[in-house]
């Protein structure tokens, strides 16, 4: 029995070193600053819910490109997001630009997001969050936080990304130009704040 408690004791140890491990190697909300307006946009290629591969550098021959970062599937305030970038995409589409939505979920739950808020758009894998690492959006959430995600909301971040890491984005939107260059960015750490059409189409109005 006292080999057992102690094989316990030993997992318990490992599961709270780890936790502070990964604490110390990725940022946190507030150290995820988002690339500025005037930066190079990183250019990536990605697949969509239907396993259709996108190259931004290619998609920005035809118009600038409105990139948004949500969290996935389990997040009411992105859905309710997506749904109203939906609704009125048309207004964007109006100024020549393309939208794609980013998160950490695979195809499967993509497809989920879809169902959820009616996206016609793109919704791109961001595999081993390689685009919100180059965006700098990516961060890792207290615990507390991630076992509300997981428990309450379920997320199920570790099947439903590519890695077990649990990291988020922070639900930025960046308009990018055809010249490849941040025209404009909604970057807010606090996640019920989120950029509205109105604002997307005011900015993509001055490009």
């Amino acid at each position: 029995m006292n080999k057992f408690l102690m094989i316990m004791a030993l997992f318990s140890f490992l599961s709270v070193w780890n936790q502070a491990q990964a604490q110390t190697k990725f940022k946190t909300v507030n150290q995820a600053k988002g690339l500025s307006v005037g930066e190079v946009a990183p250019k990536f290629n990605s697949s969509d819910q239907e396993n259709r591969s996108f190259n931004l550098e290619n998609t920005l021959e035809s118009g600038p490109v409105v990139l948004i970062f949500y969290r996935g599937q389990w997040c009411p305030v992105c859905n309710k997001h997506l749904a109203a970038i939906e609704q009125d995409l048309d207004q964007i589409y109006a100024k020549g630009a393309t939208v794609v939505a980013v998160s950490p979920e695979t195809s499967e739950f993509l497809k989920q997001t879809m169902k959820k808020t009616g996206a016609s758009f793109k919704l791109l894998h961001d595999e081993d969050y390689g685009i919100a690492e180059a965006y700098d959006v990516a961060f890792l959430s207290d615990e507390a936080s991630l076992n509300a995600y997981n428990e309450r909301l379920g997320a199920n971040l570790q099947e439903a990304h590519s890695d077990d890491s649990q990291r988020l984005p922070i639900p930025a939107t960046y308009i990018i130009g055809q010249d490849g260059i941040i025209k404009w960015r909604h970057f807010d750490p606090d996640y019920r704040k989120r950029a509205s059409v109105e604002d997307i189409v005011a900015a993509l109005s001055e490009l």
